[in-house]
């Protein structure tokens, strides 16, 4: 079979996933509706929703595309490793549109996300972290494919179905990182859960392209930057038995900010809990990451808020100023306040060689603090905070659910039902988070 049949194959099993993967899932799509609904008043998504302002009934596509850009739109979803992506911010918003269109239930809605967040890890699977490195957008090109497979499902589409669909979506995958720091990064997530739920809505009519687009010749793997896909990792998806929730996890964040920054800030607040200092000791800050995660951070001195969330001075000045970031951060006035702060020409960045990197599936990131006593701080992170090695407690789930959804009424009531979803006969509950 083509690496499409074998993945539409898996996707079109009756579902029986353990229950830590539903939990897990659970807490994904609580999370980035929190997301969405803080991101609802953002430029990007205030963009989409002036651009498509004419659809007074609009159909599912539309409201992924407009909830998956709110849900990208602050950069606090989540990241998922394997399918080098929000996953979540693409899956949800597109699921619960099509949930709604056809009055699916939250078992259904569950399942589907499940499905469609395997079928992300298996095309990235195709393609391997290379294609991230080269700059493509994970979240609009692996995101699209992998979650128009969920949507399919969810449609009630059989095995050749969400086969055609995959294809359909292939063609649809686009979104470079150049775009990163520009309201447009948001769009692409928008973009990508719009084009998933219209590859299914086109399938379902027949439609159809290559089966082999993804590993044959000028397809997916040979276009898009693929290296080392083998047919043995085919077999190897065939075999495994556990979810990838369940074995990698898709990784909530703690900061609002891109996720490059992440292994650093948690490092800085380690540091912070093991010695005493403040952000006026600190006399500069040296960092390492990973080559892909340099390259996302390309601004030192940020000019607003969007350039802010990918600028590694801007987010470990807000660290040592707080000890915390917060949405409030990432403001306007904020940036502006930070704009002149003493340490922000005092944070430098380095990345790991690419025959280092060769070495190794995952190398840590490490900070170096030189205090003006002279005394020098060091500290790495092989994982961010949010990981399955070191998860959320249900406290800090809650704690980003209200810094996202302070102004919700009845947040609490929603939280609540969000933790049993499955319980849930319809998702029209889901209209007080959803734009």
């Amino acid at each position: 079979m083509t690496v499409i049949e074998t993945i539409a194959a898996w996707c079109a099993r009756e579902p029986h996933f353990s229950a830590t993967a539903h939990q897990l899932a659970h807490e994904a799509i609580s999370d980035t509706l929190a997301c969405l609904y803080a991101g609802r008043n953002d430029f990007s998504t205030q963009a989409v929703l002036q651009t498509w302002a004419h659809d007074e009934h609009p159909a599912a596509a539309t409201v992924a595309l407009r909830n998956a850009t709110a849900a990208h739109a602050i950069d606090y979803d989540d990241n998922f490793a394997p399918g080098m992506s929000h996953a979540s911010a693409v899956l949800v918003p597109a699921l619960v549109a099509v949930a709604l269109e056809e009055n699916r239930g939250g078992e259904a809605l569950v399942n589907a996300y499940l499905i469609g967040l395997q079928a992300q890890a298996f095309v990235g699977d195709v393609v391997s972290p290379s294609h991230y490195t080269a700059g493509w957008h994970g979240t609009s090109t692996i995101g699209c494919i992998g979650t128009a497979a969920g949507v399919a499902w969810l449609k009630g589409m059989d095995c050749a179905g969400i086969a055609r669909t995959l294809s359909i979506a292939v063609s649809l995958a686009s979104g470079t990182k150049g775009q990163f720091g520009t309201p447009l990064k948001p769009f692409h997530a928008g973009m990508a859960a719009r084009n998933a739920v219209d590859a299914a809505a086109l399938a379902s009519t027949g439609m159809r392209g290559k089966l082999d687009i993804l590993e044959g010749h000028m397809g997916f793997y040979e276009l898009f930057s693929g290296a080392d896909f083998s047919p043995e990792k085919v077999h190897r998806w065939q075999a495994e038995e556990k979810h990838v929730i369940e074995t990698i996890g898709v990784m909530p964040k703690k900061h609002p900010c891109c996720g490059s920054t992440h292994r650093i800030l948690d490092a800085i607040a380690d540091l912070q809990k093991k010695y005493v200092f403040t952000a006026a000791e600190v006399a500069s800050v040296q960092c390492k990451v990973g080559i892909a995660n340099r390259r996302n951070l390309a601004y030192t001195l940020p000019e607003n808020e969007m350039q802010a969330r990918f600028s590694m001075n801007y987010c470990v000045v807000c660290m040592l100023d707080a000890g915390s970031l917060s949405v409030v951060d990432f403001t306007p006035p904020r940036v502006q306040e930070r704009a002149h702060h003493p340490l922000m020409n005092r944070v430098t960045m380095e990345s790991w060689q690419p025959e280092e990197e060769a070495l190794a599936d995952n190398l840590p990131h490490n900070v170096t603090l030189t205090l003006i006593d002279g005394r020098t701080l060091y500290h790495e992170r092989l994982h961010a905070k949010g990981a399955l090695t070191e998860p959320f407690s249900a406290h800090e789930r809650w704690q980003k659910f209200t810094d996202c959804c302070h102004s919700l009424p009845e947040r609490e009531k929603i939280y609540q039902r969000l933790a049993k979803i499955e319980h849930e006969e319809n998702l029209h509950f889901l209209h007080a988070i959803l734009i």
